[in-house]
């Protein structure tokens, strides 16, 4: 499918692997010219070669999402190599798991920067320039928790039900500038992410990981998790001209897993 959306500019957080990487890869493919980031130098270099061996027009900067000045270094950076990204995809790492009660003040701030305001301060510094043109597309990656309650992912939980806040406000705020805002909620994906919950899983319950991957694709409808390239074809698809009347959602990619009605 032509999303009409080729030689547009797209920056993609946390796009050195996982669900990051398969979003920039999607939209790589759209003909975008893509601008990720991360964290780790050895990952996003090998993520930068990946998506030029598909002849992308890509840039990669080292950056720390939860720092406002390495974001605002990376849009600068940005701006100056090309022009200011008419799509934006915000996406971070999980905050640290754990139940409501063994959580401390430190790590319940923490996670207020990891998973809400790095959204925040990179739509604020998207949208002047996607307002002055007319034409923007913002997508949050967030969480199934943001629907349904993990006991012990109590922050993300908290914290991307209120992304789902965020979303709503933003698309009514920015929708007369023509700019759409959405939120996708994977379910579980296998990433590195999940990797660690299954390994942290283990140590806390001596449950081998195979066993614990078994029993949540069984919970699955569809009986398997997904693949970060599923995630990524439906961030693309809303930023495409066909998602133009999409606007405020927060959607479901899970297999089926949600009960939410």
């Amino acid at each position: 499918m032509d999303l009409g959306i080729s030689g547009r500019v797209a920056m993609v957080a946390a796009a050195s692997q996982g669900i990051g990487k398969a979003a920039a890869t999607a939209l790589a493919a759209e003909g975008c010219r893509v601008a990720i980031c991360g964290r780790t130098e050895q990952s996003l270099e090998a993520a930068l070669a990946d998506l030029r061996a598909l002849g992308a027009d890509v840039h990669a900067t080292r950056c720390d999402v939860n720092s406002a000045s390495d974001i605002a270094r990376w849009f600068g950076e940005v701006a100056q190599r090309w022009e200011p990204p008419s799509i934006l995809v915000t996406n971070t790492g999980g905050p640290t798991p754990g139940s409501v009660g063994a959580l401390d003040d430190q790590l319940w701030l923490a996670g207020v920067e990891t998973t809400l305001l790095c959204a925040v301060r990179m739509t604020r510094l998207a949208v002047p320039a996607m307002a002055e043109q007319g034409w923007g597309r913002i997508v949050h990656v967030t969480s199934i928790v943001a629907m349904e309650a993990n006991d012990m992912l109590a922050i993300s939980t908290t914290l991307r039900s209120g992304m789902r806040g965020l979303t709503r406000l933003q698309a009514r705020e920015y929708g007369k500038q023509g700019i759409t805002v959405n939120a996708v909620l994977p379910g579980h994906t296998k990433t590195d992410r999940q990797d660690e919950l299954a390994e942290r899983h283990q140590a806390e319950t001596g449950e081998a990981a195979a066993e614990y991957f078994r029993r949540l694709a069984e919970a699955i409808p569809v009986g398997r998790l997904g693949k970060p390239e599923e995630i990524g074809a439906v961030i693309a698809f809303l930023c495409g001209r066909q998602a133009s009347f999409v606007n405020g959602v927060s959607l479901l990619v899970d297999g089926g897993m949600s009960r939410a009605v």
